[in-house]
């Protein structure tokens, strides 16, 4: 019997709680999720929003990926909390460093991939954490990005050329009613990377609440282009339930749309 797949499901996978080791000394707390019964076909590393207003590893388009893609599309799942973030999975060591810090806490997710081969890696970041892929990502491990609601705030036009010249994958989702940078002005700001992918998305906003199956329909479809899509909205066995309430306030209240300014620029 079909189930039908709702945002508090959680489809068979291997689930493990990690532990990242960053290279300035902290601890961060995640999760890796794995297909059951086969080796991943791809790598999602999940950079999550603001976490001074709310994001964390359990952003909802990334809880979703974590609970759907291995089953849906045999895809691997890694979500941390960065310095100084709390979640349901804990707290991380540190404190919020405005993108600065962070580098380290990025390149210690990759390497933790590295070390344990998981193959094919793509960086998933998501507003704030899209500064941090095009800041600290472009590595030689990392096969390819996908931004959503990139705000382009922490990251400056120099980084961005320096995925030009790498000439890695770069696709960028932007709601069509964002807050902070919309289609028509993502397509100028994106045009000195002439790989990258800009992708407007009718009717989103930044939160991409009510369209998490599109985001993760796109991800899937540049990560392991040979599942069909859309992806199934329901499952033929066994699904858990999530507890999504530990998340609520964490969503779209914590969010609250209001504009961030980012670093002050010489």
């Amino acid at each position: 019997m079909s189930t039908p797949i709702r945002a508090s499901s959680i489809l068979p996978g291997q689930r493990e709680d990690i532990e990242l080791h960053t290279a300035d000394g902290l601890r961060l707390v995640g999760e890796l999720a794995r297909p059951v019964d086969r080796e991943p076909v791809g790598t999602l590393v999940c950079l999550h929003p603001l976490p001074t207003h709310g994001g964390m590893m359990d952003s909802h388009v990334l809880r979703k990926a974590a609970w759907r893609l291995p089953a849906l599309a045999d895809l691997a799942v890694l979500r941390f909390n960065t310095r100084g973030t709390s979640s349901v999975r804990g707290t991380s060591e540190g404190a919020f460093d405005a993108a600065v810090g962070e580098r380290f806490d990025v390149h210690a997710a990759i390497e933790y991939a590295e070390f344990h081969e998981l193959p094919n890696i793509w960086l998933v970041g998501w507003s704030f954490g899209t500064d941090l892929a095009l800041k600290y990502g472009c590595d030689p491990a990392v096969a390819g990005a996908i931004l959503l609601s990139p705000p382009l705030r922490f990251s400056t036009p120099e980084e961005l050329t320096v995925w030009a010249e790498r000439g890695t994958p770069l696709t960028a989702l932007v709601p069509e009613f964002d807050d902070y940078l919309r289609p028509a002005e993502a397509k100028e700001r994106f045009a000195v990377v002439p790989q990258a992918e800009v992708v407007g998305v009718p009717g989103a906003k930044h939160l991409w609440v009510g369209d998490a199956e599109t985001v993760l329909d796109e991800i899937v479809r540049r990560v392991n282009p040979a599942v069909p899509l859309p992806l199934p909205t329901t499952w033929d066995g066994p699904v858990e339930t999530g507890d999504v309430s530990a998340y609520a306030d964490r969503t779209v209240a914590s969010f609250a749309d209001t504009p961030v300014p980012g670093p002050q620029r010489d």
